[in-house]
């Protein structure tokens, strides 16, 4: 009679499985890569590209809602614990919760989309150069929408924090305009 796997273990299988399907696409790749004589130099605006469109393309799996109908068998989307918006998390036990971290984790799905740009350039380079482009492009200015973000949340913060030195009120209490203090002055 055989014994049936914990989730921990249905996971550890899923990740040995995974591990090994990508480290085997990975010696095929090589294998026929050297075969046909393609080597792939990249210069290092290439890299830089390529390092944009993996973090891009990343997050766009992992967190945009375009993607949230093919992450649903593994992740759904849920409130943040910090309260600054939703997140995606993995469900279920076993393989699919396995599968669910993996989609969930932009680092973890960045690795597998690093793989497979890479042997688009080796392999298709024209329509691959042009996708990373594009895919670059949007990811360097999801950066500057970041910074801008985090300059508005900073300044924000820093006008709070100036009106609540000076004795400003916050949320809830009713306004009170400042009044200089007045200095009294002695005649004598």
């Amino acid at each position: 009679m055989p014994s049936e796997l914990t989730p921990l273990e249905e996971r550890r299988i899923t990740y040995t499985s995974l591990s090994s399907t990508f480290l085997t696409i990975f010696s095929l790749m090589s294998l026929v890569a050297t075969r046909k004589k393609k080597h792939l130099e990249l210069k290092p605006l290439q890299v830089v590209q390529l390092a944009f469109a993996t973090y891009r393309l990343g997050r766009l799996i992992s967190y945009d809602t375009i993607f949230e109908t093919y992450r649903a068998p593994f992740t759904e989307t849920v409130a943040d614990p910090s309260g600054a918006g939703k997140t995606v998390v993995p469900k279920g036990k076993g393989t699919r919760r396995a599968i669910g971290e993996l989609i969930a984790c932009p680092i973890c799905a960045g690795t597998w989309i690093a793989a497979w740009l890479v042997y688009g350039l080796t392999f298709l380079p024209r329509p691959t150069q042009m996708f990373i482009q594009i895919m670059s492009t949007i990811g360097i200015a999801e950066f500057i929408n970041a910074a801008t973000e985090a300059l508005e949340w900073s300044g924000q913060e820093a006008r709070e924090q100036a009106g609540s030195e000076r004795g400003d009120h916050t949320a809830g209490d009713a306004y009170k305009p400042l009044r200089p203090k007045r200095t009294v002055m002695s005649s004598r």
